[in-house]
């Protein structure tokens, strides 16, 4: 499709999958968002660490565009590799949380749970865990009520 006009130096925004595109052949400079610095990302990074709810990210998707960024534009992002390892210690923090948080519910067999300021990875990276969980528990509940309409009959 067309796509343009682009006026060479001046800043445009595109989505992702155009950016790397144009940067594969060398067409254009990736700037990267603004929450991409490393001391933007350290004071995430330590306010994760600091709190024992989930904080707020700076972007939904900041582990996907951090990995497609750096693996693709790496050269048009100062300091990356220390982006990369914040990026990814602020990723362990909260996944480490989750595991907690999913373990305290299942141990004190919750029916439901409110997570907030969870991306949809984080989720899905605990989601097969919780929904076998959850079908143990009501299985086992199940199976622990006795059953009202049924009654032993004896012969």
């Amino acid at each position: 499709g067309d796509l343009g006009p682009f006026n060479p130096g001046l800043p445009v925004e595109v989505p992702v999958w155009l950016a790397i595109n144009l940067k594969q052949r060398q067409k254009c400079r990736l700037i990267p968002p603004e929450w991409m610095d490393v001391e933007k990302l350290e004071e995430i990074r330590n306010q994760e660490r600091k709190e024992d709810t989930f904080t707020p990210m700076p972007s939904p998707y900041y582990m996907e565009l951090t990995k497609l960024l750096l693996n693709y534009t790496s050269d048009n992002i100062p300091k990356a590799d220390e982006i990369r390892t914040l990026v990814k210690d602020t990723w362990d923090t909260r996944v480490a949380k989750l595991r907690l948080s999913a373990d305290s519910f299942v141990r004190q067999q919750e029916a439901h749970a409110k997570l907030d300021n969870l991306t949809l990875m984080e989720i899905n990276t605990a989601g097969t865990f919780l929904t076998q969980a959850l079908d143990h528990m009501y299985k086992l509940r199940t199976n622990l009520r006795p059953a009202e309409s049924s009654h032993s009959q004896d012969f």
